[in-house]
């Protein structure tokens, strides 16, 4: 099964997100959007894992301890793929409590995934299929102006991922509080 860490988003913070996605222009490129119920911020993704080590994430995760936490949504950008845009995003702000929530479930799943990922927090909002404007593209990028909103991460959970032709479907296995 393909799994991920992550915090499931206010519904306030995808109705803002979702305005972004909706009101790009449509002519500019090809994006794939992620949809505005399965708007997330990823802790660490897992990839996939044999059911018969579920037990043992479920048990590591729950050894992280952390308090409740305000961040705020920031500006919207792009990742970079061979100079080509892959990736819209939007900003995390405060990120050093989020980085620091990262690095505790990083060293808890330590002796079940022997690697560590660079992690930069942001909220996938959409893939870039196809650029036809890269000039327009990167003006209204820049032009973008979200209204910074504010949310209390107190809680995370472990989520399954299933990849679907409609793109991927989440289950929430267990959630994890402060």
């Amino acid at each position: 099964m393909r799994l991920f860490v992550g915090v499931v988003l206010p519904t306030e913070i995808k109705d803002e997100l979702f305005k972004i996605q909706k009101n790009f222009p449509k002519n500019v490129a090809k994006i794939n959007w992620i949809a505005k119920k399965r708007l997330h911020l990823t802790l660490k993704f897992l990839g996939e894992v044999d059911e018969d080590k579920l037990s043992g994430i479920v048990s590591a995760l729950n050894k992280v301890s952390f308090d409740s936490f305000e961040v705020s949504v920031g500006g919207v950008g792009t990742s970079l793929h061979n100079g080509v845009s892959s990736v819209i995003w939007a900003d995390i702000l405060s990120k050093e409590n989020v980085i620091n929530l990262q690095q505790r479930v990083d060293a808890e799943l330590l002796s079940i995934f022997k690697f560590s990922q660079k992690f930069n927090p942001h909220l996938t909002l959409g893939r870039v299929k196809i650029l036809k404007n890269k000039d327009k593209f990167s003006k209204i990028i820049k032009e973008i102006k979200v209204q910074k909103k504010s949310f209390s991460i107190d809680e995370f959970c472990l989520m399954k991922s299933k990849l679907t032709k409609d793109g991927s479907k989440y289950e929430i296995i267990s959630k994890f509080n402060t």
